[in-house]
């Protein structure tokens, strides 16, 4: 299988970031640092940001909700974002999602969720899950509509929106009208294709993902739960519809592929886009390539028709339990 070759601009990037050394080496503490202190690109405008706080099992959860627009009963999309499950925040994240918001005409609630090693899963997901379940509950307050939530996350924020999605099927949580998963880190299976053809991928290097997966694992040894990882639920019927993003130059692009995949054998309504050239995270700054804003303008056009069309939650009348519940 032959190599995948950035784009002229998604090299540009990758090269102005210099040698950048695996992530072990620099320790957790410095790659936090780096990440939280990268420098701002300019951001779309909102009508309004808010913080606020749901209720959590360890203490008050931070959100932070932007809205695009005053119109009333905005549609909202609940954001998760990425980092492993051990770094990221709403400050760091913030450009990604003031872009969804701006792109697909949504209110987006940013989810400050705990972090491992820290917090030991499942803390993330529960963070995750029960700032869902609340933002659907003080809908009408926030003036926002109920019947139009979406869940969306980056790379491990991805697999947080999957589990989000599954989970509220399984407990007839918060009825879902579409999951957003953007280059999503659904599984463990570092055997899959795209991770052993490019050990050394820009931004994600194979000794990066092992590591992230050891600090995320210190508490219990290697997970099993689905609501950890989707890759290992069995059932994914009756989910919402699916928008899955993946890149060429991703090493874990077989795993977001994979899923959809089996979302749409399971008879999800489902669309996938892998962008050619393009590197893990692309969508963090997505302004600084074309395909960036070509992805970040197609994600929000179909969250748009979805939204003006909605389809309502696929959730079984029948609830099934595939793991335990949040909290």
């Amino acid at each position: 299988m032959p190599h995948p070759r950035l784009d002229p601009d998604a090299a540009a990037r990758v090269e102005s970031f210099g040698e950048i050394a695996p992530m072990r080496a620099r320790g957790l503490a410095a790659v936090r640092a780096g990440i939280e202190s990268a420098p701002m690109p300019d951001m779309p405008a909102m009508a309004a940001i808010e913080d606020l706080t749901a209720p959590g099992p360890a203490g008050p959860i931070p959100l932070r909700l932007y809205r695009p627009s005053a119109e009333p009963a905005l549609p909202v999309l609940v954001y998760l974002h990425g980092g492993g499950l051990v770094m990221g925040s709403n400050h760091s994240f913030e450009p990604l999602a003031r872009e969804l918001a701006h792109a697909s005409g949504a209110a987006v609630v940013a989810v400050e969720y705990r972090l491992a090693p820290e917090s030991p899963p499942p803390a993330q997901f529960d963070d995750a899950y029960l700032a869902t379940e609340w933002v659907a509950g003080q809908a009408d307050k926030l003036g926002l509509d109920a019947d139009r939530l979406a869940v969306a996350g980056d790379s491990a924020g991805g697999s947080l929106a999957a589990a989000v999605a599954l989970a509220a099927r399984d407990h007839g949580g918060p009825r879902i009208c579409v999951q957003v998963l953007l280059y999503p880190g659904l599984d463990r299976d570092m055997g899959a294709a795209s991770i052993t053809s490019m050990p050394d991928a820009p931004l994600l290097r194979n000794a990066d993902i092992v590591f992230m997966h050891e600090l995320v694992d210190r508490s219990g040894g290697s997970p099993r739960d689905p609501y950890q990882v989707p890759a290992y639920a069995i059932d994914l019927s009756e989910l919402p519809a699916a928008i899955v993003v993946t890149g060429e130059c991703d090493p874990i692009r077989d795993w977001g592929e994979r899923y959809a995949g089996r979302l749409r054998d399971s008879g999800v309504q489902t669309t996938v886009t892998r962008y050619p050239g393009m590197y893990h995270g692309f969508l963090m700054r997505s302004d600084a390539t074309a395909r960036g804003r070509l992805a970040m303008a197609e994600i929000g056009a179909l969250l748009r028709a979805k939204f003006a069309h909605p389809l309502g939650s696929n959730q079984s009348p029948d609830q099934r339990t595939t793991a335990a519940p949040p909290g």
